[in-house]
């Protein structure tokens, strides 16, 4: 959930009131938001860097931290806010965006060789824009936001923006060779080319994680105006020569993308949000952008579409009952104008800035906003509902109980391994192993999804060597088994495993907790009369010293083994006393 930092006064300033912090939190919670900290710049720098960074310079001025909700995009700048808030208190009709046709739209050629790298482009103008220092910053900011957001930190989208008056159209998207690429970057002075800007931002705290994105490619991305001046390297960063700043009036914006839907949504919001600097409000100028095959596109869309719900599923889904007219003003409270259409029936138009709502379940999200979570009363089902613990799940708590009141304490182990752990170090190939592996691991200590709980145990009687022996620990958990005749081609199994490590192996301590819990099951021991119970048959097991392991057996099924770990087991765990182990499913006990 991405949070943004509004000044106070500015935020009070646009809405035209001023609220104390518990008014602006109700208010935002009213909304959907949350106030997350109410703190300063200062405050901030010193949280951030220390005192040595929390100088004079720093502003004292009131800072509202807040989070939005990761699809809101049109919340993650001031001016947005302060739209959707107005809207929300009925103190602002949802505006209207129009396109303003000028003598001649800018033009932007895809050339046929970006598609090696980032194929897709959109622009537009905003013209007549009057930036203070709040709103440049405001710019800015939003930029950087819908960089790490949507566009996931410029892999998918990358958005440029320029000051049209220094830089002459049609422009230009390409592809080229690193070193045929020159220009002066955002605030140098000394030009460069495409391979001297990876090696002198390498270093850079911010640009250095965007550069792995086209560094290895063959060819680099690069936009260029009718004068071959660059305009930007996307996604790394802007050319000096059209820098913006606050005496820009007339701004160009360009976004290339790998995935065409994101840019247009990243273009639609930028421009709806500061549409409202411009001289003639919620105006945009569109541009041409001419496709490789030839064909011509125009941008931005500004979709408006509609949408029709039922009045009577949107109650029920919820857990009211309003009139249509009255969840129709709730939604357009919620910058979602609707209209009743029928008795049953709103059609609901939304906006180019509402790019979250996909589907009629977002809708009725926003009449439950709108209509106060707090004031939805809360009612019992329509039908009884007898709830009851998942018997699985109670009888694992119950052992855990019974365990460790049998003298074994209790280890929560994590439920990924590497594949030595469940392999090598317990004498075993990995081929043999019905595991199910991480396709991407992140780590050499988390490639494969447990098939025992052995490994967990033994890491953490390492990892606690120097308290005093016997350490006798135990889990009660899921291990995960690789089963081509399951839906998902995987299935859990709830097993206990516990350990014993002392200085003799003490065998007749895991057989002892071993037989406690068959008796804590009802479960008896097998015999000549006892047609159903448990009992030990000899195994071999390379985890396990030869001659001293053994079948867990019931109903003449082996659920698990028994045994004394084998040395070479040991030593790949880095252990040097005797262990021995049991480990069983207690499924066939539900």
């Amino acid at each position: 959930m991405p949070t943004i930092g509004v000044k106070r006064d500015l935020l009070f300033e646009a809405l035209g009131k001023s609220y104390t912090d518990d008014e602006f939190q109700d208010l935002c919670f009213a909304f959907g938001l949350e106030l997350d900290e109410v703190t300063t710049e200062k405050q901030m720098l010193t949280k951030e860097q220390g005192d040595v960074a929390a100088t004079a310079d720093a502003s004292e001025e009131i800072i509202y931290r807040i989070d939005i909700p990761a699809n809101r995009y049109d919340l993650l700048c001031l001016e947005g806010l302060v739209t959707g808030l107005l809207v929300f208190q009925g103190k602002l009709k949802p505006p209207k965006f129009e396109f303003v046709e000028p003598a001649k739209r800018q033009v932007l050629k895809i050339d046929p060789s970006t598609a090696k790298i980032r194929p897709h482009a959109v622009a537009a103008v905003l013209r007549n824009v009057t930036f203070t220092k709040a709103s440049y910053n405001s710019f800015i900011d939003l930029q950087d936001k819908l960089h790490q957001n949507i566009a996931r930190k410029r892999t998918l989208v990358a958005i440029g923006t320029h000051d049209l008056d220094t830089i002459q159209g049609p422009f230009s998207y390409e592809a080229l060779a690193p070193e045929q690429i020159k220009f002066v970057p955002l605030n140098q002075k000394q030009e460069m080319n495409g391979s001297q800007l990876m090696d002198f931002y390498s270093t850079h705290a911010q640009l250095k994680q965007y550069l792995p994105i086209i560094r290895d490619s063959p060819v680099y991305p690069v936009i260029y105006d009718a004068n071959r001046v660059v305009l930007s390297l996307p996604p790394i960063i802007n050319g000096d020569h059209s820098k913006i700043s606050l005496q820009t009036k007339n701004v160009f914006i360009e976004c290339t993308a790998t995935d065409l839907t994101k840019a247009k949504v990243v273009l639609d919001t930028i421009v709806c949000l500061f549409s409202e600097h411009c001289a003639q409000k919620f105006t945009v100028e569109p541009c041409d952008v001419v496709q490789p095959d030839g064909s011509v596109v125009s941008y931005p869309e500004l979709a408006v579409r509609e949408e029709r719900i039922s009045v009577k599923r949107a109650n029920a889904y919820i857990g009211i009952e309003e009139p249509a007219a009255k969840l129709a003003d709730m939604l357009t409270r919620m910058y979602l104008e609707a209209r009743v259409d029928g008795g049953d029936s709103l059609v609901v138009k939304i906006p180019p800035t509402r790019h979250d709502v996909i589907h009629a379940c977002d809708i009725y999200e926003d009449v439950a906003i709108a209509y106060g979570y707090n004031n939805i009363k809360k009612s019992l089902p329509a039908f009884m509902q007898i709830a009851k613990q998942f018997p699985l799940n109670k009888l694992t708590e119950q052992l855990r109980e019974q365990v460790a009141q049998a003298g074994f304490t209790e280890a929560l182990t994590f439920t990924l391994c590497s594949r030595d752990d469940i392999a090598r170090k317990l004498n075993k190939p990995i081929e043999a192993i019905p595991a199910v592996h991480i396709g991407n691991p992140k780590t050499l200590e988390f490639q494969v999804v447990r098939t025992t709980l052995l490994p967990g145990l033994l890491k953490t009687i390492v990892a606690n060597r120097k308290m005093p022996l016997p350490l006798k620990l135990f889990e009660i958990s899921d291990v995960v088994i690789a089963d081509e005749s399951t839906e998902v081609g995987a299935r859990n199994e709830r097993r206990v495993c516990a350990v014993n490590c002392n200085k003799t192996a003490g065998f007749e301590v895991v057989h002892g907790l071993l037989d406690r819990v068959m008796q804590l099951l009802s479960v008896p021991w097998k015999t000549g009369s006892v047609t159903k119970g448990y009992y030990l048959q000899a195994a071999e097991d390379p985890s396990y010293f030869p001659g001293r392991c053994a079948n867990v057996m019931y109903d003449n099924v082996a659920i698990g083994k028994i045994g004394v770990l084998h040395p070479t087991v040991l030593q790949a765990f880095e252990l040097t006393t005797p262990c021995s182990v049991v480990e069983f499913t207690i499924e066939p006990f539900v």
